[in-house]
C-alpha cells in the first residue's frame, strides 16, 4: 500500500512568499488611496512632528517622561508661533485679493496703460523689441487678463473662505491629530518601520535621519527666508506708498519660496514702472533695497540655512523645489528637496557598498 504521504501536494513556500508579498503591495496601495484626499494634512503632520520633535523631547525629559502633556505642549506652541499668524495674513491677503479685484472691474487699475507708460519712456527697449518682430500688444492683454483673472480667483475664494471654514478647519484638526500621536509615538513608528523594511537597518536608520535633517532644514530655511524677503517687500511698498503693500508682500513671500528668482519678480517691475513714470527717487530706493536688502536676505540666508543642513548643491536645491512646485503644487517647495536629498543618499549608499572598486588580493 502506497505512503499517503506521497500523495500529499508538496508544499511550496517561494509560492506562498510570493502570494503573500503582492497581496501586501496590494493590501498597501488600497491604503494609499484611501489617505489620498487627506495627504496634504498627513504630510504637514510629519513635517510639524520632524520640526518640534526636538522641543517635544525637551518637555519630555523635563515634565518626567510624561507624554501626552508633552506632546499637547509642543503642538500648541507649533499653533501659537505657525498657524495662527498664517490665518490672520491669509485672511488679510483675501480680502486686499477682492478689493483688487473691484478696482480693476472699475477700471480704476489698467495693467496695459502701465505697459504703455513703460514704452513711452523707455523707447530703446521699444526699437529693440520691433528689431526682434516682438510686439508687446498681445502681452499687455495677457497681463491685464492674468490680473483680472488672479483678482477674481482672490475675491472668490475670500467668499468661499467664509463658506467652507467647516471643511478648513476639519481638515486642520486631522492635522493636528495626527501631529500629536507622530510627536508622542514617533520614534516607536520609525523603529517598527526599520524592522519591516528589507533595505538593511543600518541603512535605514540613515535614510530616515537624511530625511529628517532635509524636511528640517528645508521647511525652516525656505520659511524663513520667505517671510523676512516678504516682509521686507511689504514694508518697502508701504514706506513708498505703492498700493496693496500686504497684498504684494504676501505674493513676494510666496515667489521667495523659489530661490534665485523669489521676490525679485514683483519689486523689479515695479521699480521699472517707477523709473517709467518719472518717480526716479522712489524707484532707485526700490531698486536699492530690492538689490541690497531683499536680494542679499536670499543670497546670505537661503545657503545657510538650506543649502549647508541639507549638503545639497544649490542648482540641485533649484531645480528640485522649481520640480517640486511643477509636479506637487505648494507642498513641492519641501517635496522636491526631500526627494534630491534621498535620491542623493540612495546613490551615495550604492557607490559606498554596491560599487566599491575590489581589493586586489594579497599573496
Amino acid at each position: 500500500m502506497p505512503d499517503q504521504k506521497d500523495n500529499q501536494p508538496k508544499e511550496l513556500p517561494w509560492l506562498e512568499k510570493l502570494t503573500f508579498l503582492l497581496m501586501l503591495g496590494l493590501v498597501t496601495i488600497l491604503f494609499l488611496v484611501l489617505l489620498k484626499p487627506f495627504f496634504g494634512a498627513i504630510f504637514w503632520a510629519c513635517i510639524i512632528g520632524l520640526i518640534f520633535y526636538p522641543l517635544y523631547r525637551r518637555l519630555l525629559a523635563a515634565w518626567g517622561e510624561r507624554s501626552n502633556l508633552a506632546a499637547l505642549a509642543t503642538l500648541t506652541a507649533g499653533v501659537l508661533i505657525g498657524i495662527v499668524p498664517t490665518l490672520f495674513v491669509f485672511g488679510s491677503f483675501l480680502q486686499e485679493g477682492a478689493s483688487l479685484y473691484q478696482r480693476l472691474q472699475n477700471g480704476d487699475l489698467d495693467f496695459a496703460q502701465y505697459i504703455q507708460r513703460i514704452r513711452e519712456a523707455f523707447p530703446v527697449i521699444q526699437n529693440f523689441l520691433e528689431r526682434l518682430n516682438l510686439d508687446l500688444n498681445p502681452l499687455q492683454e495677457q497681463l491685464s487678463g492674468a490680473a483680472l483673472a488672479a483678482s477674481r480667483f482672490l475675491a472668490q475664494n475670500a467668499v468661499q473662505f467664509g463658506q467652507d471654514t467647516l471643511q478648513f478647519f476639519v481638515s486642520l484638526g486631522l492635522m493636528l491629530y495626527v501631529a500629536f500621536f507622530l510627536l508622542r509615538d514617533g520614534q516607536q513608528l520609525v523603529e517598527m518601520l526599520v524592522r519591516a523594511l528589507p533595505l538593511g537597518d543600518e541603512r535605514e536608520r540613515l535614510l530616515f535621519a537624511k530625511f529628517a535633517e532635509v524636511a528640517r532644514a528645508t521647511v525652516k530655511g525656505n520659511l524663513v527666508v520667505a517671510v523676512v524677503q516678504g516682509s521686507l517687500g511689504g514694508i518697502i511698498f508701504a514706506i513708498l506708498g505703492i498700493p496693496g503693500a500686504l497684498l504684494w508682500g504676501v505674493v513676494m513671500t510666496l515667489l521667495s519660496l523659489i530661490p534665485v528668482v523669489g521676490a525679485g519678480l514683483i519689486w523689479a517691475p515695479v521699480a521699472i514702472y517707477l523709473f517709467a513714470i518719472g518717480d526716479w527717487v522712489q524707484g532707485l530706493i526700490l531698486t536699492a533695497f530690492g538689490v541690497g536688502v531683499i536680494g542679499l536676505v536670499d543670497n546670505i540666508l537661503r545657503p545657510i540655512l538650506v543649502g549647508r543642513d541639507t549638503k545639497l548643491p544649490d542648482y540641485i536645491v533649484l531645480l528640485s523645489t522649481l520640480g517640486g512646485f511643477a509636479v506637487f503644487g505648494m507642498n513641492g517647495f519641501v517635496v522636491g528637496p526631500l526627494i534630491a536629498a534621498l535620491f542623493v543618499a540612495f546613490w551615495e549608499i550604492f557607490v559606498r557598498e554596491f560599487n566599491s572598486p575590489a581589493t586586489p588580493p594579497t599573496d
